[in-house]
């Protein structure tokens, strides 16, 4: 390897790392074009005034197959020879692609700008069903857990006692009882 060059086992983890990324199915051996353009995004590949995410990609839809929706590793390292000599401009065309992986090499996709869940005081204040009021505190127990169907809906009675009978289900004991 000369010197300088960029170990291609790095490169090869780095395809596999944003192959992955956003996608359950995927084994790593393929990328999408929505991957393709994240990597060069977080990679810096794009720059805006060289290359731009449309010339990203263009050069996606050159490299794939004509009916497939993605590249493997052998058609990604094709698109970075493309991209190299627009993204180094002034520099023969192995030195910018060795410049372009050493961009990659070693990286992960990034998770900037993900929304994160919001724990604000307000949230736990209107999520408190201790301070539940009128029908809404009919719907959760004391320790706080939802009552499910009985918590919404008028349940009938059938175990066959009136409503304010204090002595319900004792039936069955005192008949046992005089047996």
């Amino acid at each position: 390897m000369a010197e300088g060059a960029v170990d291609l086992a790095e490169l090869a983890k780095s395809f596999k790392k944003f192959a992955v990324h956003g996608d359950t199915k995927a084994s790593g051996q393929e990328m999408t074009g929505k991957n393709f353009v994240k990597l060069c995004k977080d990679c810096r590949v794009i720059d805006g005034k060289n290359i731009t995410s449309t010339d990203v990609d263009i050069v996606f839809t050159k490299v794939k197959s004509k009916s497939a929706r993605v590249v493997n590793f052998e058609q990604f390292k094709q698109a970075l020879k493309e991209l190299a000599p627009k993204r180094f401009k002034g520099k023969d065309e192995e030195e910018a692609l060795q410049e372009t992986y050493r961009l990659i090499a070693g990286k992960e996709p990034a998770n900037i700008g993900v929304t994160k869940t919001a724990k604000a005081g307000a949230v736990d204040r209107l999520t408190d069903t201790a301070k539940f009021t009128g029908a809404h505190k009919e719907r959760f127990d004391e320790t706080g857990k939802g009552r499910g169907r009985a918590g919404r809906e008028e349940l009938p009675d059938t175990s066959g006692y009136v409503g304010a009978y204090k002595g319900a289900g004792t039936y069955e004991e005192k008949v046992k009882e005089s047996q």
